[in-house]
């Protein structure tokens, strides 16, 4: 093989690098979606706020709207006349007198002149008088305009992910719309003569297509909707012909083997030819004959090619593939967790490992994970059993049981 004119066998900080710039020199379009539709989607321009919240002074509280100045200051019960009702909704535009106070109900305006409320739980009827009981702090239980947000306060950055929380706040505005960055197009591929599709018999030496449900599970947990094309046979003309119409078609086209060095691996050379080779094997493991590609002639899509084995997809997709995705949004990297090891372990290569391990906080509060020895890349039962990828560090190590490491839950 010639020295590759592309980075080749980088390692994994420089391949993160090389997935960051790609997605950042591909980023998506936004587009308007109502908030119903909202939620998952990335959002393209900051929200800044137009009204104050609260919008006006109102009750934290059912109970009674008064002046503090009217309350004893010696512990006695305080006498109060009571004049009016003021329910959530539209503002009866009462007064609160000297000696008087409104019944008012949470989320109410509060009346002109009355400074607290009082808890309903505190107070006696006694007539057309409220007795209270025991007196509120001056301006307790009242919320007011603006102290949760003013106008002009940024509310919400492009580039969040838009939570139920966020779409709540947005409404607040009184906002019907928000404009978010396009999810992408997304084309998954499995590629290999072995392979037989879930529910077919399975002849000599063929085994079931599990990448690809895979594949296709992990992009829905990410609020995108992939489309599964038929299986590539290992041949070169079929599999040209396949990926130049889902190139045209989709701005991301991702396969799962053939990626490698061998015989039958026809990616590499068929993107080095038709495409433009980003990166193209990963210093990690699982993983390392990840590929990265655009298109040119094969259409405008970016091709992110995955390796064959089911472990490798997986740790592959979490560690790079949604990084690209993400990117491509305009959402930063994910923050990775932090725990401590539940056992020893031996790491003997020089690569980065995506390790399976289960991670679980204990009732002092202190995040463990415990790591699956059963750590080959085609151990796909170690991968249902856990829920996170450890991420060991390049190089040989020994790891004692304590020492604290990144966590990747999935």
């Amino acid at each position: 093989m010639t020295e590759p004119t592309f980075p080749f066998r980088v390692s994994f900080v420089e391949a993160c690098a090389i997935v960051d710039a790609v997605a950042a020199e591909r980023r998506l379009q936004p587009q308007t979606v109502s908030l119903s539709r909202a939620h998952g989607h990335v959002l393209a321009r900051d929200v800044v706020a137009t009204l104050p919240q609260p919008p006006f002074d109102n009750s934290a509280m059912d109970g009674f709207a008064l002046r503090h100045a009217d309350l004893a200051t010696d512990g006695a019960t305080t006498r109060l006349r009571l004049t009016g009702e003021q329910f959530a909704g539209p503002d009866a535009a009462l007064t609160v007198e000297a000696g008087s106070c409104v019944r008012i109900t949470t989320g109410a305006p509060l009346p002109a002149g009355a400074d607290t409320v009082v808890m309903k739980e505190n107070t006696d009827l006694d007539g057309e008088d409220v007795v209270v009981r025991i007196a509120p702090r001056l301006g307790q239980h009242v919320r007011r305009a603006g102290e949760d947000s003013n106008i002009g306060d940024l509310l919400l950055q492009a580039g969040d992910m838009l939570t139920p929380a966020r779409i709540g706040l947005a409404a607040s505005q009184g906002l019907a719309q928000l404009d978010v960055v396009r999810r992408p197009t997304v084309a998954v591929f499995a590629t290999g003569d072995e392979l037989v599709e879930p529910g077919m018999s399975l002849g000599p030496g063929q085994i079931y297509n599990s990448n690809r449900d895979q594949l296709m599970a992990l992009l829905r947990a990410e609020g995108l909707e992939p489309v599964a094309f038929p299986t590539l046979p290992d041949d070169a003309a079929q599999v040209t012909s396949a990926l130049r119409h889902a190139g045209e078609a989709f701005d991301l086209v991702l396969t799962c083997g053939g990626v490698s060095a061998g015989e039958k691996d026809l990616l590499p050379e068929l993107l080095q030819r038709r495409g433009r080779v980003r990166v193209w094997k990963v210093m990690m493991k699982p993983g390392m004959p990840l590929l990265l590609a655009e298109g040119d002639t094969l259409g405008p899509a970016l091709f992110l090619c995955l390796p064959g084995n089911p472990v490798s997809v997986l740790a592959t997709w979490l560690a790079l593939g949604r990084r690209l995705v993400d990117g491509l949004q305009g959402r930063a990297p994910r923050a990775l967790r932090r725990a401590r090891l539940a056992s020893d372990w031996t790491k003997t290569h020089e690569r980065l490992e995506l390790l399976r391990g289960r991670w679980w906080i204990d009732d002092d509060g202190i995040s463990w994970v415990e790591p699956n020895p059963a750590d080959g890349s085609h151990r796909m039962q170690a991968a249902a059993d856990s829920d996170a990828l450890i991420v060991l560090d390049a190089g040989p190590r020994d790891y004692a049981s304590g020492t604290p490491v990144d966590v990747l839950p999935y």
